[in-house]
């Protein structure tokens, strides 16, 4: 008798578990933030507002990691006619944006980001002459 009341302790125990397990995920995942961000990005230059093509823009990133230590990441990517920049998926937060253009002067700046979707305009400048 004593056995039979131990075994039904312990599956009990043992399916108690996973049934508080699964209200504590639900409740994580409603709450959670996103977990990838689509970024689109448009160059244009000049007060003409004109579209940047085959301009190189730099995301960089750190990927946060539990276990090891966090991991840099560096996408190197390119506008199209139309001064447009998809970026592939990225995680939320904050991340440095660099773009390099013959003609133009250098831009960089770093964003935070926390919304499924972003799209971010830069606007390029022409550098100053020299004599």
């Amino acid at each position: 008798m004593k056995k039979l009341v131990l075994i039904f302790a312990s599956l009990l125990f043992l399916f108690s578990i996973p049934m508080q397990g699964q209200d504590g995920d639900a409740k994580g995942k409603s709450d959670a933030a996103p977990k990838d961000v689509r970024l689109t990005i448009i160059v244009t230059g000049g007060p003409d507002n004109k579209p940047v093509e085959n301009a190189s823009i730099y995301v960089k990133y750190v990927e946060e990691r539990k276990l090891a230590k966090n991991k840099k990441i560096e996408m190197n990517l390119k506008s199209n006619i139309s001064g447009v920049c998809h970026v592939p998926v990225i995680p939320p937060g904050r991340f440095l944006v660099q773009v390099i253009a013959e003609g133009w002067k250098t831009y960089g700046e770093y964003f935070d980001i926390s919304q499924n979707e972003q799209t971010i305009n830069i606007t390029l400048a022409r550098p100053p002459k020299w004599y």
